[in-house]
């Protein structure tokens, strides 16, 4: 199983940013796939949750109607768009996954949200 994610970088506040986790080495269209973030020396937070069909989301009370997590079966790929972001979205954004009893992790993008 593998998770790669991209896009992440420095914005200003107020900015936009799309995230990209591609996966592969396992059947995609099966599972749900989630985003968390991670500052230091705070737990990791559950940001966006699509099921495996994309009929269901659901997002963090701290980014709604802001994010908005989709997938692409074709491309084996979900994305993350971040919009209105502020400072406080600072993180690393992890790419998820979880099926036979394991996680399943990337390695990660830095979003900076500063001026």
């Amino acid at each position: 199983v593998q998770l790669v994610e991209s896009g992440g970088g420095l914005v200003q506040p107020g900015g936009s940013l799309r995230l990209s986790c591609v996966a592969s080495g396992f059947t995609f269209t099966m599972y749900a796939m989630s985003w968390y973030r991670q500052v230091p020396g705070k737990e990791r937070e559950l940001v966006a949750f699509i099921t495996a069909g994309g009929s269901i989301t659901n997002y963090a009370d701290s980014v709604k109607g802001r994010f908005t997590i989709s997938r692409d079966h074709a491309k084996s790929t979900v994305y993350l768009q971040m919009n209105a972001l502020k400072p406080e979205d600072t993180a690393v954004y992890y790419c998820n996954t979880k099926f036979s009893r394991n996680d399943y992790w990337g390695q990660g993008t830095q979003v900076t949200v500063s001026s």
